[in-house]
């Protein structure tokens, strides 16, 4: 049988290593606290910016995604930045968003667009647009448009990646002081497809338009 003064140190005793254990979780906590600082700080900013109406388009977004693809986009004058659009408050179609949502804004000084076809999903039936599908491209003058995928086969000319998108000269458009950005004298993208939040354009000439409600919307 153990004395009083066995089962008192015994009791005072900590498992080997217990010690070590927590200061390092304590260690892995701070860092990961740490780590997540520079992200918060980057989506904080974007929404102050957004707010000052520095980035992205200038007006509530419904948070209805649309479709948008062309044959190709040809354009003069290219630029894309980081922003955040916003809905309404207590928007229906906010979701798990908190009603923001990350895109990407491109921006085209001007630009042509062979076979366009823009889709969006009405729940259960699809509003399509088509145009530019004949001899005429769809042709349009300072283009942004806010994406959050992109996919096609693009080439550029004299473009410059990383740059301070409030320093661009190639679009008469400029974003706000360190954000990351690129810009290029022209474009071309093959078998565009961007799914999309929201877009403005200073012209959008449509030849050839039509309208319809269609069970599928623009294929990938």
């Amino acid at each position: 049988m153990a004395s009083s003064s066995d089962a008192t140190a015994s009791t005072n005793e900590r498992p080997e290593g217990s010690e070590t254990s927590g200061r390092r979780g304590r260690v892995r906590l701070k860092r990961a606290a740490v780590m997540a600082v520079p992200a918060t700080a980057v989506a904080a900013g974007l929404m102050i910016l957004t707010a000052q109406g520095a980035l992205g388009v200038q007006f509530a977004i419904s948070g209805m995604p649309f479709v948008v693809t062309a044959d190709k986009l040809e354009g003069e004058g290219f630029a894309q930045f980081g922003a955040l659009d916003h809905m309404i408050e207590n928007s229906p179609n906010e979701g798990d968003t908190g009603g923001q949502v990350l895109v990407v804004t491109s921006v085209v000084k001007n630009g042509k667009l062979t076979n366009l076809c823009q889709s969006v999903d009405l729940g259960g039936i699809q509003l399509v647009l088509t145009a530019g599908n004949k001899s005429t491209p769809v042709s349009v003058k300072n283009l942004a448009i806010d994406s959050d995928d992109i996919s096609g086969d693009a080439s550029f000319n004299n473009i410059e990646i990383g740059r301070d998108s409030s320093t661009f000269d190639k679009v008469g458009q400029q974003g706000p002081p360190g954000v990351y950005g690129q810009q290029a004298d022209s474009v071309t993208i093959t078998d565009l497809y961007q799914h999309n939040y929201a877009a403005t354009a200073a012209v959008f000439k449509l030849p050839d338009l039509h309208m319809s409600f269609k069970s599928e919307g623009c294929p990938k």
